[in-house]
């Protein structure tokens, strides 16, 4: 019976409408809606940069009384091309969510919900239109500001020396570490591409875990190559976005309803930045997790059981 409800919860629900959105710079957008088609509008998208939308997570809200709208972004899961490059930025992300909103004929403030980069988007999205947001659903903040960028690349050094030690050792003095595996996974030699994936593209998954380790060369496929060669042009540009740039147009979305989820101990995207967030918004909740890691079985339920009290009494 347990095995039978735990699928249950993780069983992917249908679609009621999926597709692309016309093709704009090279690129079509997939989406797909879940749930009530009259229902409340929720956005929502994947983190990376690099990744793909799960179907399950629509089951995080209520399907009888919301909408729920994701979308894979440019070069990512089921968009096409896939691992594309060029035109690929930021704003071009969030010129693509006001085109799918507008495509789709939504008028009514919608619900904005994302984890890790979804909630940079989600956040960068309500200050260029403030108007149209009902409230905020964000996890696992991630602001994209030189404090962060400091603590990919240095601070993180104060709990993984020696994988920040392996991870910067081929490069050269003047360079940084995504200019140089950048360049090592875009270049046309396809072992150069495995082995920076092998390191670069697993260092993430390598914070927050006590007995880190690199993927075997061996493990990588296209695919894992097409998101990391996104996440690590994004990183290389510093994510497209002026520092503190998200912090300092706060202001605009300081009346949005707010409900931020963060690990304790997340050493991918640490608690400071949500933390300092939510002291910044009038209407903001801030649940910090018991839990290591920048994802996590504690971290889902926490999400799972405050959205659903945080959306209780939404009308």
């Amino acid at each position: 019976m347990f095995l039978k409800n735990l699928w249950k919860i993780w069983q992917a629900p249908e679609p009621f409408h999926q597709g692309y959105l016309p093709k704009a710079d090279g690129h079509e957008v997939w989406y797909a809606e879940y749930g009530n088609p009259q229902g409340i509008p929720i956005l929502t998208t994947h983190g990376g940069p690099g990744g793909y939308c799960r179907p399950e997570r629509a089951k995080l809200f209520d399907l009888s009384k919301y909408r729920i709208i994701m979308f894979d972004q440019r070069g990512c899961g089921n968009s096409k091309p896939f691992g594309e490059l060029k035109h690929n930025t930021t704003n071009d992300l969030l010129f693509d969510m006001e085109r799918l909103l507008d495509y789709l004929k939504i008028d009514d403030k919608i619900i904005l919900h994302g984890g890790s980069w979804a909630s940079t988007l989600m956040l960068l999205f309500a200050e260029h239109h403030p108007s149209k947001v009902r409230k905020l659903l964000l996890s696992q903040i991630f602001l994209a500001d030189e404090q962060s960028e400091k603590w990919e690349q240095e601070q993180c050094a104060l709990f993984y020396p020696d994988m920040l030690a392996q991870l910067k050792a081929p490069l050269k003095d003047w360079q940084t570490i995504p200019e140089y595996y950048y360049k090592q996974l875009t270049s046309d030699n396809i072992m150069q591409q495995k082995k920076a994936l092998e390191t670069y593209g697993c260092f993430e998954r390598v914070l927050g875990n006590l007995n880190p380790h690199w993927r075997h060369i061996d493990d990588v496929d296209n695919k894992d190559l097409g998101y990391t060669r996104i996440y690590a042009q994004y990183a290389l540009a510093h994510y497209y976005i002026k520092n503190n740039e998200i912090m300092r147009q706060l202001k605009k979305i300081k009346h949005i309803p707010t409900l931020i989820v963060h690990n304790r101990l997340d050493m991918l995207c640490p608690l400071l930045g949500a933390y300092e967030l939510s002291q910044k918004l009038e209407k903001c909740k801030l649940v910090i997790s018991p839990e290591k890691g920048h994802v996590g079985k504690v971290l889902h339920k926490t999400i799972r059981r405050e959205i659903s009290g945080f959306l209780k009494y939404d009308n």
